[in-house]
């Protein structure tokens, strides 16, 4: 889990740059391609291949997963080159948070008054991040804000799919049908790509395809509740590339705020999965 969130931190460090030169629908659409390819050659590999990954119970839940998930990246992405990797990364680490306030209405989870307290400290740790008090407010931080909250509707929803379809079929269809969404959207912003940056763009999809092979390689070999306190490392590793690379700063309000939504959310995870315990 530690080596899939420094790829992906890595994968984040080549999105901001890639999105800072060209079209961020059109670096979206040449990534999903990739994974479009690494899922249908994934599907064929399982038990009933091609056939039994494209023929899922529930096909529109499968269909909304994979829109949510390809509009979370293209806004992340948008806040990477509005906000840099640092602040946009604090804010998103609220995601956890926000999975437990759509539990109720979306899976009829029960949420108790830890866990409600902890979802009003975390989102406190927003606002220190925000700094309403320090100067003019940016409408620049709703961005991330709003990546978090659909990724954490795309968490939910793989949730519920799981109940109905394995993981090999949600997998397929989050990769063709993202990529084929990105397709309508990105192709209409085609760019002319420099040679180096054909480079970036080749690791940017070898990264991504990576990340998600050592994820799928850590739910097979440990349970999600160990593993997922060690994703909030992802905001550690991109904090260092934003600084090292891009030149960010790490405001103390950042640095603090960060620290709570963080605590926030892994008592949250704590408490999870103590109620799911047997």
């Amino acid at each position: 889990m530690v080596a899939t969130t420094a790829v992906f931190a890595a994968q984040d460090g080549i999105s901001r740059h890639l999105a800072g030169e060209y079209n961020v629908l059109m670096v979206v659409m040449i990534r999903y391609w990739f994974f479009a390819a690494f899922v249908v050659a994934l599907a064929a590999r399982q038990p009933g291949g091609l056939r039994r990954a494209a023929r899922p119970r529930r096909p529109v839940l499968q269909a909304v997963r994979g829109l949510l998930l390809a509009a979370e990246v293209c806004v992340m992405i948008a806040a990477f080159t509005l906000l840099g990797l640092v602040e946009s990364h604090a804010v998103f680490a609220v995601y956890p948070l926000l999975v437990t306030v759509f539990s109720g209405p979306l899976l009829g989870e029960r949420v108790g008054w830890r866990r409600w307290t902890a979802v009003a400290a975390g989102f406190a740790g927003v606002l220190v991040i925000l700094a309403p008090g320090a100067g003019v407010f940016s409408p620049l931080v709703l961005v991330p804000l709003a990546s978090a909250a659909l990724f954490a509707l795309y968490n939910l929803l793989t949730r519920l799919a799981s109940r109905t379809d394995p993981t090999e079929v949600s997998f397929f269809w989050t990769g063709t049908v993202g990529a084929a969404a990105m397709t309508a959207a990105g192709i209409w912003f085609w760019e002319p790509m420099s040679g180096p940056d054909w480079g970036w763009m080749a690791v940017l999809c070898v990264t991504g395809v990576a990340g998600h092979w050592l994820l799928i390689r850590t739910y097979a070999a440990a349970e999600a509740s160990v593993v997922q306190p060690f994703a909030y490392l992802q905001l550690v590793f991109a904090s260092l590339i934003g600084i090292t690379v891009f030149g960010e700063a790490i405001r103390a309000n950042v640095l603090w705020g960060a620290a709570l939504v963080i605590a926030a959310g892994l008592f949250t995870l704590a408490r999870a999965s103590k109620k799911a315990a047997p």
